[in-house]
């Protein structure tokens, strides 16, 4: 018989959700019982829905938020990436539309001297996914093992996969678990999910790009804000060096969105052009990958070098040595039209003169998913080739019939449905907007700069 002073501690999961349920806050002992026996499968489904609720209606303590990220963190593997000199560095974004900066950073923060281990997602929602957008690249592997992430790492300084197996199992049941109970949106739940999965990569810094506006999922700046806040102390505590940029949301990042378009609008940067927005939250947020890093001094000094980075060549290069690295056909790099396209482009145009004065920028995203670029359905596959071009921007100037997108698409069936959502996704007024919010709210960290 074992004797109970070297057993860990048992508890029972109703005392558990009572507790919760009544507003109190759950020991970090109570807290890893929860996690790890509902990952060993030893708590049901309904036992665990039922604290998730009542944390989404009673919150959590800062301690419980990152008690919980460390039971999720260490449920798994989390990857050692002490064999590489120096500091490990990584950025994630909360999701939004035309977001395809992590495709630009890693290759471009590697190619300045910095290792970038990525852990990605795929699309949620109406928001694109970093996996799929790589998966449109002909033969890219995203499902590496630990061996060949390390090995692909080691080699060219970044490398871009999908989350093992092995990595944070308890957010994988948790998270499909919160899908179909209605309690995704808490932001303590959502905290310990993201940074579970991102400190598991065995990074020592990490920038968060935590969107608001009409495309993200937190629509209103001050949910943003708390989020960004949340996640920043929890990284903390966890002695990895944080940096969260709330930046804005409420117009597609770039001009493109889908898979393939969004590649090669990253080729396009990481060539030297690109539009604007995206060209300047990248270097932003390279700045600031940099600055923790130690490779700058300043974030004004990280901004400079990033820019040296692209104009040298030596971004896309890395980008170009990835691909190769990771199976993907470099000859769809150095030549874009090889990627997946379609045949058909279906424009959508303005009803009436004047300024855009609004874009429902999630609307957009949706038509993306309608025309095959998303999963509606978990068992779906993504169409590669399918997407939306963006001609105007708030506070653009229109002329009646002039197009306002360009539906890149297969399908007429599909192109009427996604042209309905396109067409009530602005609003164009005859004067001007007053004011356009910035594409860079604000930074939060606890840093010296």
């Amino acid at each position: 018989m074992t004797h109970p002073s070297s057993s860990p501690p048992t508890f029972r999961a109703v005392d558990l959700i009572r507790k919760k349920r009544d507003g109190g806050a759950l020991s970090n002992l109570e807290i890893e019982f929860l996690v790890s026996a509902y990952t060993r499968g030893e708590v049901p489904d309904y036992q665990v829905a039922a604290w998730l609720m009542a944390v989404v209606l009673k919150g959590m303590t800062r301690e419980e938020t990152a008690a919980l990220t460390h039971a999720m963190l260490h449920s798994g593997e989390v990857l050692d990436l002490s064999f590489l000199p120096g500091k490990k560095v990584d950025k994630h974004s909360t999701g939004g539309v035309g977001d395809k900066t992590s495709l630009i950073l890693a290759p471009l923060v590697a190619a300045a001297g910095v290792f970038v281990p990525m852990i990605s997602g795929r699309g949620l929602g109406h928001t694109g996914g970093t996996l799929d957008k790589l998966e449109s690249i002909p033969g890219f592997k995203v499902n590496l093992s630990v061996p060949e992430f390390h090995r692909v790492l080691k080699s060219c300084g970044c490398a871009m996969i999908g989350q093992t197996a092995e990595i944070a199992p308890a957010d994988r049941k948790l998270y499909a678990l919160r899908d179909v109970t209605g309690t995704v949106e808490s932001p303590y739940l959502i905290c310990a999910s993201i940074m579970s999965k991102k400190l598991a990569e065995g990074t020592d810094a990490l920038v968060l790009d935590v969107k608001t506006g009409s495309g993200a999922f937190m629509k209103k700046e001050e949910d943003a804000v708390f989020l960004a806040e949340l996640m920043v102390e929890t990284g903390e505590r966890m002695g990895k060096q944080m940096v969260a940029l709330i930046t804005n949301m409420d117009e597609p990042l770039g001009r493109m969105v889908g898979n393939t378009l969004e590649v090669q609008e990253s080729i396009e940067l990481l060539h030297g052009g690109g539009p604007h927005d995206l060209r300047e939250l990248c270097l932003e947020l390279a700045a600031w990958m940099l600055y923790l890093d130690g490779a700058s001094k300043t974030v004004a000094q990280g901004r400079h070098r990033a820019e040296e980075t692209i104009a040298s060549g030596k971004a896309f290069a890395k980008f170009r040595e990835m691909v190769e690295l990771q199976g993907g056909d470099v000859r769809a790099i150095d030549d874009p039209s090889r990627l997946p396209s379609t045949k058909h482009r279906v424009e959508v145009r303005s009803h009436r003169a004047g300024y855009v004065a609004a874009i429902q920028c999630e609307d957009v995203g949706t038509a993306c998913v309608v025309l095959g670029g998303g999963r509606e359905q978990k068992e779906h596959t993504v169409d590669h080739a399918v997407g939306i071009e963006v001609h105007k921007r708030i506070g653009d100037k229109i002329a009646a019939g002039e197009p306002f997108y360009t539906m890149h698409c297969h399908s007429d069936a599909h192109a009427a449905r996604a042209k309905k959502l396109l067409e009530a996704s602005y609003e164009i007024t005859d004067a001007p907007p007053a004011k356009k919010k910035p594409l860079i709210h604000r930074a939060i960290h606890k840093l010296e700069h």
